[in-house]
């Protein structure tokens, strides 16, 4: 029986519950599909421009990687700082230009590791992120004490990586590379989480809009950094080889 003749079979409090039930879903969606945009985008970018030394060497070899690798910070400061003011479709290009971006910095990763150890760790990795996201979908535990937590742990992370650039201790990449290993992969879950509880039937399509933008740049550096952290265990590279 389809569900809209289900409907005449319930209270008003469960077809309501229905229509959230659905809209809900359709956010979701709508988050993922523009993550997963923007994670093929930065893809199939990185894997032009290392196919090209002329484009590495301008990138790479020049002042220009300094715009490169600081610009998409500045995008996800001025997205999450001005996206109340801003159209759903300027937030949407923001967010686009920030996975261009981001393609032209991770280029880097296809001239010291080889493609294979890349691709097996992007499904490792897409695999991953997807089981943790499903789980913070689904889960009836409250993630927002351990989110805390990891948020602490993401500064922590980031102090001991500038430390480290000065020191430039094997043990402590090590210890460095596993600990961003298991806050991202704690992260996505409580993002996604986070993301499910920021939706309310009442929004416009511009507010929903742009809560599935901001979303989906959550879950998208989640998911780039969780692969980032696991190639410097699973990469080969091309030394190596």
């Amino acid at each position: 029986m389809a569900f809209g003749s289900d409907r005449k079979y319930m209270t008003p409090a469960q077809a309501e519950a229905a229509e959230i039930d659905v809209g809900l879903r359709k956010y979701m969606l709508g988050v993922y599909n523009y993550m997963a945009s923007g994670v093929a985008l930065t893809g199939i970018i990185a894997l032009l421009v290392a196919s090209s030394p002329a484009a590495l060497q301008m990138i790479f070899g020049t002042p220009l990687k300094w715009v490169v690798l600081l610009a998409p910070v500045g995008l996800v400061f001025f997205l999450a700082f001005r996206i109340h003011a801003m159209q759903a479709s300027t937030a949407k290009v923001v967010f686009w230009v920030y996975a261009a971006l981001m393609g032209l910095s991770l280029a880097s990763i296809f001239v010291a590791y080889t493609g294979t150890s890349i691709a097996r760790t992007f499904f490792v990795s897409a695999a991953a992120f997807a089981g943790l996201s499903l789980w913070g979908y689904t889960t009836k535990k409250d993630l927002s004490g351990f989110g805390t937590f990891l948020i602490m742990g993401l500064f922590g992370l980031i102090i001991a990586s500038l430390v480290n650039i000065f020191l430039q201790s094997s043990m402590m990449e090590f210890v460095i590379s596993a600990a961003g290993v298991l806050i991202f992969a704690g992260l996505t879950a409580y993002d996604t989480q986070k993301i499910k509880e920021m939706y309310w039937e009442g929004d416009g399509h511009e507010i929903a809009a742009k809560k599935s933008v901001m979303g989906a740049l959550t879950l998208y550096m989640d998911f780039i950094n969780l692969f980032l952290f696991l190639l410097r265990f699973m990469g080969v590279t091309r030394g190596e080889e």
